[in-house]
């Protein structure tokens, strides 16, 4: 995955953005970015119906998580990437499920903020989204491998 080639333009973009700054900025980019999630054809029922996302609990835990890797708070508990092998072991995840994700991020990103935290956030979400893809893209081809049987003599 490039992250030039997950950039997308929005005509309806509003005229004013602003600089991602805080806490109350990452619960709008976290809000809007997941109503997006939730609409979407690929990922909506994946996080509705297959890894039934309780939404009240994960918000939270999602502004934690973005507000700790753009800003260094404390607050963020978890192993973020255990879900997903979890989920990919009941539907399987696959590199384009990651693009589709990182797309909606950045349009978010972009019609929202400006600056020098919203370059950055799309850095490290596209960070997150290669490793991730790539590490469920391999986990899956070693369950596709077929399994070496030991005979003895």
């Amino acid at each position: 995955m490039n992250p030039e080639q997950h950039i997308e333009t929005n005509t309806s973009v509003p005229s004013v953005k602003k600089a991602l700054e805080g806490r109350e900025d990452v619960e709008l980019l976290v809000n809007t970015f997941y109503d997006k999630v939730r609409d979407n054809q690929m990922l909506g029922h994946i996080f509705d119906h297959v890894a039934r996302v309780n939404w009240q609990k994960h918000l939270p835990k999602m502004y934690n998580f973005w507000e700790m890797i753009l800003f260094g708070t404390e607050g963020y508990d978890g192993h973020p990437l255990r879900p997903h092998f979890v989920i990919n072991s009941v539907h399987q995840l696959t590199i384009p499920h990651f693009e589709q994700w990182l797309s909606l991020f950045f349009q978010t990103l972009d019609e929202l903020f400006e600056g020098p935290k919203a370059e950055e956030a799309k850095e490290r979400a596209y960070n997150i989204a290669n490793a991730w893809a790539h590490k469920i893209d391999y986990m899956n081809k070693l369950n596709d491998s077929p399994t070496i049987e030991v005979t003895q003599s």
